[in-house]
């Protein structure tokens, strides 16, 4: 019988303890680790809608720091109550230990990689909340957008900066127009990365491009980006001995038509192909000169005003003469109906005519009220209101409906601000509002509210930023921008800060 010395026996009894602690000691970590899954697990599996999408809001809308405090004390109090319950038993050497595993998943010093670390977190969130969105939200952006701003800070840059990073074709404001004092400020010209050497004669947005359009007497025609800012020029065409009286885009905006007070012909600039189509004759139309003109809505027709009251309908397409129309005396000014399907003509009279496009036939002739001699005519884009101009400086608004049906219709209101020949007519459009003018005498310009028809009292007033002679005045698609084309080659610009969009 082999004898073991007591010594022998201790360690071997030592040897086992340690290896029963230590087994104890993993079982029991598995344990908690396998419950601490568990509850992760769990807590995604509730919060995948709710709660994780709060926890995202939150870091895009910069709780990042508040966040990440919340999650790092959660998953360090779960750890420590579960450390609290090991047994009594054990020693403060193991404790220890079992309190260094669960902390091993932590870096074992703190330096600047570890705020390195908290905002690669932070961008790797964000990323997973704009991938599930599509993208980051509008009114995320809107939201940090606004939150950078001081609302009491009088600098007015930060809401023209908003507008120009914004696409779309809405009017942003919800609510209607309000009347007496405009929200206007004045901006860089249009065309100040290039001024006209003469006299501007049409200033016109694109219908859908964030592009203005200016030509005038030096036979140059110019296409200038509108950002409020330094509004870059993209390109100027010359037209050799043609002095342009008119300019305009197509209604698609692929193509500009140009007119001269001194040329029949007229050309055509093809903006897709980058070529210059001279038009030298109409078949059927007998006009020494071509100057006023205009071009339908629907992109089919030009309507040419020709000598004697009559009007000439030629098709965009093949520029052939579809059929001509006849007033009494000379024709003053002409628009077409927003559905291209009538057309509205002022005469040196004083009267209005209204007439079938496609049945070549007079709906009605009224008499302008109170007019010798009718300049201007502007139709409302949603067909409620006729505006008409005379050589007073009158400007009448008629209902739509009573021009249609009445041969002496009363106008709602005589606008009497002007008192030159009013030569200028341009609804908004989101017909709130109208702009007058005329070009016979300086700072001849307003503004006019619809419906209360009455002037926004502080357009023009600055003495900086004269107006001069108002010669052509336009709105952009959307009624963010307001621009006039005077004598002195400029195009002055104007942010309508009612309005949220280009």
């Amino acid at each position: 019988m082999d004898k073991t010395s007591p010594n022998s026996q201790s360690k071997k009894g030592d040897t086992f303890k340690r290896k029963r602690n230590l087994e104890s000691d993993v079982a029991q970590l598995l344990k908690e680790e396998s419950k601490r899954q568990k509850h992760l697990s769990k807590l995604k599996a509730l919060g995948e809608k709710d709660e994780s999408e709060k926890l995202l809001e939150d870091l895009v809308f910069g709780a990042e720091d508040e966040l990440l405090e919340k999650l790092t004390c959660k998953d360090e109090g779960h750890v420590g109550s579960s450390l609290l319950d090991e047994e009594s038993s054990d020693s403060e050497v193991e404790n220890e230990a079992r309190l260094q595993v669960p902390a091993a998943r932590k870096a074992a010093w703190e330096d600047d990689e570890d705020d390195e670390a908290e905002v690669d977190m932070t961008h790797r969130l964000q990323e997973q909340f704009q991938k599930a969105m599509g993208g980051t939200p509008s009114w995320a952006e809107e939201w940090k957008e606004s939150k950078k701003k001081d609302k009491h800070s009088e600098d007015e840059d930060d809401d023209d900066d908003s507008l120009l990073r914004r696409t779309g074709n809405f009017v942003g404001s919800s609510e209607s127009l309000p009347h007496g004092i405009i929200q206007i400020k004045k901006c860089l010209d249009a065309n100040n990365a290039r001024l006209s050497d003469g006299r501007l004669t049409t200033v016109q947005f694109h219908p859908s491009a964030q592009v203005v359009m200016t030509a005038g007497e030096d036979q140059s025609i110019s296409l200038f980006q509108v950002d409020g800012k330094s509004n870059p020029k993209i390109q100027t065409l010359y037209l050799e001995k043609f002095p342009v009286h008119k300019a305009r885009f197509s209604a698609n905006g692929e193509q500009v038509i140009a007119t001269s007070s001194f040329k029949k012909l007229f050309y055509i600039y093809d903006m897709m192909d980058g070529k210059v189509i001279p038009i030298h004759t109409v078949r059927g139309l007998n006009e020494k000169n071509v100057k006023e003109f205009e071009v339908s809505p629907d992109g089919m027709y030009l309507l040419l005003s020709g000598r004697s009251g009559y009007l000439h309908l030629v098709t965009m397409k093949t520029k052939e003469l579809v059929r001509s129309f006849k007033i009494n005396g000379e024709v003053s000014a002409a628009a077409f109906s927003q559905d291209s399907g009538r057309i509205y003509v002022s005469s040196d009279e004083g009267e209005v005519y209204i007439w079938d496009a496609k049945t070549n036939k007079c709906v009605n002739r009224f008499s302008d009220d109170g007019s010798l001699k009718g300049t201007s005519i502007a139709v409302s884009r949603n067909g409620q209101y006729i505006a008409c101009g005379s050589s007073s400086g009158v400007v009448n608004m008629y209902h739509h409906d009573t021009c249609l049906q009445e041969s002496n219709p009363k106008p709602l209101k005589a606008i009497m601000n002007l008192l030159t020949s009013v030569t200028s007519l341009c609804f908004n459009p989101s017909t709130e509002m109208l702009a007058i003018a005329s070009r016979a005498t300086e700072e001849a310009i307003r503004l006019v509210h619809i419906p209360s028809f009455s002037v926004f009292s502080n357009y023009p007033v600055s003495k900086r930023s004269s107006v001069f002679r108002p010669q052509c005045l336009d709105f952009s698609p959307n009624s963010g921008f307001f621009s006039v084309a005077n004598n002195k080659g400029k195009a002055l610009l104007y942010r309508l800060k009612h309005y949220t969009d280009f």
